[in-house]
């Protein structure tokens, strides 16, 4: 199909606009970023169109876990690169803040297919924990370039109310994975820029229009299938679900709430499988959409934990913002 009816290229350019997903990661040494769907990865664009998003997330990291039950110490493994060990009970976390900055690119190539570039030029982590045994320190933090994802998407299925994409990818290993701690060791992996792998990404997204223009419906999932670095360490597969709604307020202005399930697979070293890396998370997410012009939107959300379950033992996210704007050329 070439030619859309005037509602359904206004379906898809609001769906390119709304929705953006993205996965974070949490393992031994806490990190994080947002999962949730927002603002322009998850439509297609119209060929030749081109929209960009801006994004910055922040998310503090502080609440020790053991299971999903509150406990008084986070006591990790360290993770030996020199000598090849999981070093048990190496580390007691704190603290870590998550800062990121993304910027995401849409490009429409045909009326179906659209290529998606999510590039988090900036990572920062602001970290704090005791070597045990040793003394407390916050110098262990990192940043730097991240990894960049980059996804193929067409869209399965474009209706007046519904549209269906499916896309498959990879995340490129551009991200510094081997920054060094204030010891001259190379730094926990889970709370480096990059993870130093080449990953396969699959995903699946579909929206509905129940009162168009007014209210949206959407579902979501992704896959990531993570391989091994060359330092011998596998971040774990990550799977995501996330559904929601959202509604127009007044004219410019659309609030949207959604459910986000994460679960990831445990990390492993040598083929091991280390502690206190994977789990489960439970988020609902309200958010608002303010439309500044028909092709320009800013938007807020906060992630608000309902359910968090760590394997032994870790800390955990207290909350999680993203603000954003993005454009369609």
């Amino acid at each position: 199909m070439h030619r859309f009816s005037f509602y359904g290229k206004a379906f898809i350019l609001s769906a390119v606009l709304f929705m953006i997903a993205a996965a974070g990661a949490e393992a031994s040494c806490g990190s994080a970023n947002c999962f949730l769907v927002t603002g322009t990865q998850e439509g297609i664009a119209n060929p030749g169109q081109v929209v960009i998003d801006l994004s910055y997330r922040f998310i503090p990291m502080d609440r020790i876990q053991k299971g999903s039950k509150k406990a008084d110490e986070a006591l990790v493994p360290r993770i030996d690169f020199e000598n090849g060990e999981i070093v048990p009970g190496g580390h007691s976390e704190y603290r870590t803040n998550n800062e990121l900055a993304q910027l995401d690119l849409g490009v429409g190539i045909t009326p179906r297919l659209a290529l998606q570039i999510a590039v988090p030029f900036f990572n920062l982590r602001t970290h704090e924990h005791a070597h045990v045994p040793g003394d407390f320190t916050r110098q262990d933090g990192t940043s730097g370039f991240g990894d960049v994802r980059v996804i193929a998407k067409y869209a399965l299925w474009i209706g007046t109310k519904n549209l269906t994409v499916g896309g498959l990818g990879v995340k490129v290993p551009t991200g510094e994975y081997k920054l060094l701690d204030h010891d001259g060791e190379i730094n926990e992996p889970t709370i480096q820029p990059g993870t130093g792998s080449w990953d396969g990404i699959a995903s699946l997204y579909h929206a509905y229009q129940v009162i168009p223009h007014s209210l949206d419906t959407f579902g979501s999932a992704s896959y990531q299938l993570t391989t091994e670095n060359d330092l011998n360490y596998k971040m774990g597969d990550t799977l995501i679900l996330n559904a929601g709604a959202s509604y127009r307020v007044v004219e410019k202005v659309l609030a949207s709430l959604q459910i986000n399930f994460r679960r990831a697979a445990r990390d492993e070293f040598y083929g091991d499988r280390v502690p206190s890396t994977g789990g489960r998370w439970l988020y609902v997410t309200p958010g608002v959409r303010y439309e500044a012009t028909s092709n320009t939107g800013l938007y807020a959300h906060i992630q608000i934990p309902v359910y968090q379950y760590v394997n032994e033992v870790n800390i955990v996210p207290r909350y999680g913002l993203i603000m954003g704007v993005s454009h369609a050329f």
